[in-house]
């Protein structure tokens, strides 16, 4: 028999192991349960139309990126050209502004997301400039583009603005600017912020700290096999998961798959990254399979807000059974991407 002491001890530690499950399970609350189901757009010469719209909703899809690039010659010319008269519709800021308008009205979240373009198909995260003159002018003309879109996105109320995209020499070298350009977008433009990193120099960089989420373009190698099968393209996740994860930890944001995608080929997950023209045999089971696992993977865990796949094109015959190309349009894909959103849909 239990004396009213050792009752009193007993219920004591009770107490205490139930308040310390409470405070771990508190522990576990998601930073960002609703997940981001998103499209990345491709601009076109055309308005975006609401029957176009239509198929993002019928996708399940809560958010769309939009990507108005802008361009240079060549790294010795370091000034960048955008928002320009002979760019398509959809890449010109009456375009970005008129798709805003449309995708809000049907509940869709947007995020502007600029990109440059190199001429000559330079990678832009290894664009580098030999003297401090070219760097200032390159960073005036980085600012004024930056800036024009982030006042847009102001004015339009969007939910996201990307700062940059697959810059990491930029970010790198020149720390300073970087700092000083959020301060002015952040005078701007009240949403959440992101720069979209390169998935090999993600933890390379420390500009999280001033910005809502840790963004990675994830085209991270997976398989070395012709046609992987789910376990195998899982095992391939698990040294990415585990540093995006440790990521997120350090710095207390959320991972954000800026871009995310595969084509429809053989060998896909050897250099996601790859949109090489050579001859490659089709393999659609392979993409539909990928999207599969990193939905399982990812779309799950609380540390990670969702994503914005590459690309989603805004003609209905889009895709298709001959096409190799990332898009899941008109492809088994496309269903996996419904299935999938439809399960995490906000």
């Amino acid at each position: 028999m239990l004396t009213s002491l050792q009752i009193r001890t007993v219920t004591r530690m009770i107490i205490m192991a139930l308040l310390l499950v409470l405070c771990s399970c508190q522990a576990e609350i998601p930073m960002n349960s609703k997940k981001i189901n998103g499209l990345s757009l491709v601009a076109s010469r055309d308005s975006l139309s609401g029957k176009q719209v239509e198929r993002i909703v019928t996708m399940n899809s809560n958010a769309v990126a939009l990507m108005p690039y802008a361009f240079m010659r060549d790294t010795r010319q370091p000034e960048l050209y955008f928002n320009m008269e002979r760019q398509w519709f959809g890449e010109r800021r009456e375009g970005i502004e008129q798709a805003i308008s449309l995708l809000h009205r049907n509940n869709i979240k947007v995020m502007i997301k600029p990109q440059i373009w190199l001429r000559n198909g330079e990678f832009t995260g290894d664009m580098t400039f030999e003297t401090d003159e070219e760097w200032l002018k390159f960073e005036k003309s980085y600012r004024e583009y930056i800036l024009l879109y982030a006042k847009i996105a102001s004015e339009n109320k969007i939910e996201m603005f990307c700062i940059g995209t697959e810059l990491f020499n930029f970010v790198n070298e020149r720390p300073e600017f970087w700092k000083k350009l959020i301060a002015e977008i952040k005078s701007l433009y009240q949403g959440k912020l992101v720069y979209a990193e390169n998935w090999d120099k993600v933890d390379k960089v420390d500009i999280w700290q001033y910005l809502d989420y840790i963004g990675a373009d994830a085209y991270f190698p997976l398989s070395d096999e012709v046609a992987p099968a789910k376990d195998e393209i899982k095992e391939g996740w698990q040294k990415h998961k585990k540093m995006l994860k440790d990521l997120s930890r350090e710095y207390n944001k959320p991972i954000l798959f800026t871009e995310y995608g595969y084509r429809s080929v053989d060998y896909a997950l050897k250099e996601p990254w790859n949109s090489g023209r050579e001859d490659y045999v089709t393999n659609h089971g392979l993409q539909a399979r990928a999207l599969s696992v990193l939905y399982e993977e990812f779309w799950t865990e609380n540390w990670f807000a969702g994503g914005f796949l590459w690309k989603w094109h805004q003609h209905e015959t889009s895709g298709g059974l001959e096409n190799d190309r990332f898009t899941p349009q008109n492809k088994p894909a496309e269903n996996v991407v419904r299935e999938y959103y439809g399960k995490f849909r906000n």
